[in-house]
């Protein structure tokens, strides 16, 4: 590419950004013109906007461009110097010039010049009806894309351009900015990577604690031991010492009050280094989960201009009016809502908006509106999309419901608004007769749901009649972070998110019922089901000698249960650390998170718990919930070494092999586990074959060479499952051979039982 032909790709790219940025503020500024067409700070806004596209594309050479914005400017012009008053086909063409200059700027959109000629044409006629069509040229301006660009820089434009700004940027080797900073590329991957970083940073710096509250009670024991050491002293008083006992004793002394001083001193620096330690961590992990979080409307751009464009279409007088545009929100969460949201005010115009004439005749204004409403609660982005239409016919919607056999007909006759409107979600139902382009599918309100639950949000929609309909969105502020109740379970740490959580409370003994033999208590006015928490993980069941039991009540839409746990460690904000792909679905699990000392906790899946605990009281047995004061003694149990460089996978045996009743230890790595190995007594290793320091084949080779461990059972267990791998493990010494793809059921558990037997000794 010659260095003219990079200059010129610079500049369209430099045109196409400003393009961009000028047609969102000619959109937004024409939407406001069509409902108030003499606001003068509009129509000077979208004056400046088509004249700074004009010279633009004068300055870069897109002769189609310089016409469009032309004759746009100048019917702007004529709306501010009061020599037209804008009528909807006026904006109507404005809004179709808009959309052709953002073609005009999309590199490889070509457009044909009759396109083109057939507009200016267009706006002369709106502009003078009197004109005749023939007599319409578009202005010729000259082609300035081949003169050098400091020739371009220097020549006197009407106005500058902020693509000239943004060419003088881009000579500099300076990146364009956002609000006045600097706006930096940087990929989804590095984002997530640096807030997993910045996490286990922040938690690092919370290990520092226990080493400075040791540091206090040494100064508090080297205290004790001078003012012990001053009592010996003035009991020797009475004795007559030798000097060289006397030189001791001041010598220990003095030594004393020096280990005193630098202990002293080291701990104000060790807690001073803690304390700015924990808040760089805490500001480096804020900028961090800040770089994630983008305003809501971000997602919203074209949504006013498609709600209008749709509303004319089909005859009708639509507004869309947006609250809390500037509600922070996860840019994973943004880029997944844009869909259901669109389908929502399709919807809304389509099926609830009634055509002008109706409205009129109900005592309604002509114009319809539809408000988008975004807020925070509670770790959770609110969202409201409510419209003034007609609401949903329940009577039609019941009649649909039993002509399409999805209910007897005395059955949807008892069906409350509630059940009814259930329906609306179903895959392929819809209140259209006929399929349009607009409606008629029935995917779309079956897709919202479907989306939002990919989310883990929830939608409920509410109507009135006559007055309108409302829909309710409750999503995640974002993905990588989530607010947790953890509790313990089994002795391990699980975490239920707070969005799901009704209420946590302490039930007496006497507040559990048996109905129907079922555990039951009363909550809120209802019997609620009662389930051990121990028995859905699969874990052991605690002991405990409190005589209140701890139970997290969890919703999801209707359903309401129950959970029993072993205690409340706190609620705790945690970053989402996904689970190995290759692990496939945990069941009740959806990801894992550090906490504050460094251990791991599994975040409980709260919709795939509810659908366990249906099943659990459908078709299962469930365990009485019982509160024993009284210890019993663990039986010795074998004891397993899980050795793997993955925290996921180490985790996930640890936790498998402790929910059949073995005592497990974890090593990083071969290093580790052969340490461990030297050091403790194990009844089975498990080990991965790649990691580093010391890969699983070394480790077994060391172990077969060691008179001690050489019979100790061993299994590897590897992601790859090809036979040379197989060969290798066995060849090492290995006794058993197993894929990780064979973690989501029993092989495992099946295999050790194979090796060692059961828990128990």
């Amino acid at each position: 590419m010659t260095p003219d032909q990079m200059r010129d790709a610079s500049l369209l790219e430099l045109f196409s950004l400003e393009a961009d940025a000028q047609t969102q503020v000619l959109n937004a500024g024409l939407l406001a013109l069509e409902r108030n067409p003499t606001q003068a700070d509009q129509l000077e806004a979208c004056m400046r906007a088509a004249h700074s596209l004009k010279g633009a594309a004068r300055i870069v050479g897109v002769d189609a461009g310089v016409s469009v914005a032309h004759v746009m400017e100048d019917c702007l012009v004529s709306a501010q110097e009061g020599r037209l008053y804008l009528q909807p086909e006026h904006i109507d063409a404005l809004l179709q010039g808009t959309d052709l200059l953002m073609r005009i700027a999309t590199p490889g959109n070509t457009l044909a010049p009759a396109d083109i000629e057939a507009y200016v044409v267009l706006m002369a006629r709106l502009l003078d009806p009197s004109e005749p069509a023939g007599k319409v040229a578009a202005p010729v301006t000259p082609a300035l894309s081949g003169l050098p660009v400091e020739e371009l820089l220097a020549l006197p434009p009407e106005r500058e351009p902020a693509t000239l700004v943004a060419a003088d940027r881009a000579r500099q080797g300076k990146p364009m900015t956002e609000g006045g900073e600097r706006v930096l590329r940087v990929t989804a991957e590095r984002l997530n990577s640096l807030l997993d970083l910045s996490s286990k940073s922040l938690v690092e710096t919370q290990r520092l604690q226990p080493y400075l509250v040791s540091l206090q009670r040494l100064k508090r024991i080297q205290s004790n031991s001078a003012r012990s050491l001053d009592n010996l002293d003035g009991h020797l008083k009475t004795v007559e010492l030798s000097l060289q006992a006397q030189e001791a004793l001041a010598d220990t002394r003095r030594l004393l009050s020096e280990a005193q001083a630098l202990l002293a001193e080291k701990t104000a620096e060790l807690d001073e280094f803690g304390w700015h330690a924990g808040q760089r961590a805490q500001v480096l992990y804020d900028t961090a989960l800040a770089c994630r979080m983008r305003p809501f409307a971000d997602v919203l751009a074209g949504q006013v201009r498609m709600v209008r464009d749709l509303g004319r279409s089909l005859g009708k007088q639509v507004r869309l009016e947006i609250e809390g545009e500037k509600t922070q929100v996860d840019r994973d969460v943004l880029g997944k809502l844009e869909a259901p949201l669109t389908h929502l005010l399709r919807n809304a115009v389509d099926h609830g908006i009634e055509m002008p004439e109706q409205r009129l005749l109900a005592g309604k204004p002509a114009e319809g509106l539809i408000r988008l409403r975004a807020s925070h609660q509670a770790g959770l982005l609110m969202l409201e999309l409510s419209d003034d239409g007609n609401g949903v016919d329940l009577e039609c919607l019941r009649s649909t419901i039993v002509e399409r056999n999805l209910s007897p007909l005395e059955t949807a006759l008892r069906l409350s608004e509630e059940e009814l409107l259930t329906f609306l979600f179903l895959p392929g139902f819809s209140l259209r007769d006929k399929v349009t382009e607009v409606s008629g599918r029935g995917v779309g309100l079956d897709a919202v749901q479907h989306m939002v639950r990919q989310l883990r949000g929830a939608v409920l929609l509410e109507q009135t009649a006559g007055q309108g309909s409302r829909f309710h969105l409750e999503v995640p502020l974002t993905l990588s972070v989530v607010r947790s109740l953890v509790v313990e379970v089994g002795e391990e740490a699980y975490a239920f998110p707070l969005a799901h959580i009704e209420r946590m409370c302490d039930l007496e003994p006497d507040d559990i019922v048996q109905l129907e033999g079922r555990q039951h208590f009363w909550h809120e006015g209802r019997h609620v089901g009662l389930v051990a928490a121990s028995q859905l993980l699969q874990r052991p069941p605690g002991q405990s000698n409190e005589q209140t039991l701890k139970v997290v009540v969890i919703r999801e839409r209707d359903a309401v249960y129950g959970i029993a746990v072993e205690r409340f460690v706190g609620e705790r904000t945690l970053v989402v650390l996904p689970l190995d792909d290759r692990l496939g679905k945990v069941q009740d699990i959806s990801a894992g998170a550090l906490l504050d000392d460094g251990s791991v906790v599994l975040i409980v899946d709260v919709e795939d718990m509810l659908r366990s605990v249906d099943k659990l009281l459908n078709t299962g047995r469930l365990e009485r919930i019982a509160r024993r004061s009284q210890h019993v003694a663990e039986a010795a149990r074998k004891r397993i070494l899980v050795v793997d460089d993955s925290l996921t996978v180490r985790e996930l045996q640890r936790k498998l092999l402790l929910n059949r009743g073995y005592d497990v230890a974890v090593a990083v790595d071969g290093m580790d586990g052969w340490n461990a190995l030297r050091s403790e007594n194990f009844d089975l290793l498990i080990t991965d074959i790649d990691m580093p320091r010391m890969d699983g084949i070394e480790l077994v080779t060391l172990l077969r060479r060691d008179t001690r461990l050489q019979s100790l059972p061993v299994m590897v267990v590897s992601y790859k499952d090809r036979e040379e791998d197989r060969r290798r493990g066995l060849d090492a010494g290995a006794d058993y051979y197993l894929a990780k793809a064979s973690f989501h059921d029993d092989a495992l558990l099946d295999a050790v039982v194979e090796l060692i037997g059961g828990a128990g000794a």
